[in-house]
Order: C-alpha cells, then structure tokens, then sequence
C-alpha cells in the first residue's frame, strides 16, 4: 500500500503537511485528493478562523470584502463513528478533518485544521490525515491567530484573506 501525504500551500508562505489516512477514511481521502489534484483548492481561502479551535477553508473565495462560495462537485457520506465507520482518528491538534453542514453525509470539498484539542468532535466528523510535523502544526496555530471579523452572514472570517495557492499530493511506496 502507498503513502498518500498533502502539502496545503498559502499564499502567504505558510505550509501545512499531512500524512493521509484511507485506511480510517477511504471516501474521504479520495474526495480530497481528487479534488486536489484537479486544482479544486487553488484560489479558494480559509474563510473561518478561531483561535484555539481551528482553521476552516477549502469552499470559499475572499476577496475582503465578501466570501463567494464555490460549489463542490459531490457530497460524501460522513466517515465518523455516529455515522457507523470506524474511524479511530483523535481531533488533536494537526488533524484534518471534513466540515459538514448538520446532515451526516454532507460534506464536500470544505476542510479543518484543529489547532487545538478538539475532542469534543471525536466521532462527529470525519478525520481523515494527521500533521506530519511540529513546524506544520505551529503554521497551523499561527494561521489560526490572524485577526478575524463578521462578514455579511459570516463571523470569524480574516480580515486579510488567508488564500490557499496549491494543495500537492504527494503518493509514496512503503
């Protein structure tokens, strides 16, 4: 079995690598490289960011002064435990994990980044990939630092867009 690993890129500089896990989220990681590789992610921002929680993007585009969503190409079915998968994954700090509306099998192409301990999520989404190390979790918790504000429905958006410019997966042989 080959290793899937992800290079989330910014615009600002900041990188974010992650070791992908199928073997928790088989659906899941597909989803996300897939739309990874077809470009998907490029432009798009974090457009929610709370500071000892998380970094939420993957769905958005920022120009400052309004979020446009971006329409995904499929919904996916909710790899968590509530939903009955098996997914062992901890929301621990470096985890990345599918956003959702409260339907189970809704989310799409939108992702978060916990930054702190979220285990009060454990088993109510989708982990899918863990931090490969400390210098991408500590980009991680200094993206989710940025100042914030309400925009129109929106709270927690950056003042600043923080724009992710490239997703890369990485397929290596074990």
């Amino acid at each position: 079995m080959s290793e899937i690993r992800a290079k989330i890129k910014f615009a600002g500089g900041e990188e974010i690598r992650l070791t992908l896990r199928p073997d928790e989220a088989p659906q899941t990681v597909a989803n996300f490289v897939e739309l990874a590789e077809s470009g998907f992610y490029k432009g798009l921002c974090m457009h929610r960011i709370i500071p000892g929680f998380m970094i939420q993007g993957g769905g958005m585009t920022c120009d400052g002064k309004a979020l446009h969503e971006k329409p995904a190409p499929r919904t996916i079915v909710g790899e968590f435990r509530e939903n009955g998968y098996a997914n062992g994954i901890k929301h621990v700090p470096g985890v990345i994990s599918m956003a959702r509306t409260p339907a189970p099998d809704s989310a799409s192409s939108q992702f978060f980044i916990c930054v702190a301990d979220c285990s009060f999520l454990d088993g109510q989404y989708a982990a899918f990939g863990t931090a490969d190390d400390e210098e991408s979790i500590a980009a991680a918790v200094k993206l989710s630092t940025v100042p914030t504000h309400s925009l129109g429905w929106y709270d927690d958006v950056p003042v600043e867009p923080v724009v992710i410019s490239d997703v890369e997966i990485i397929k290596e042989a074990e």
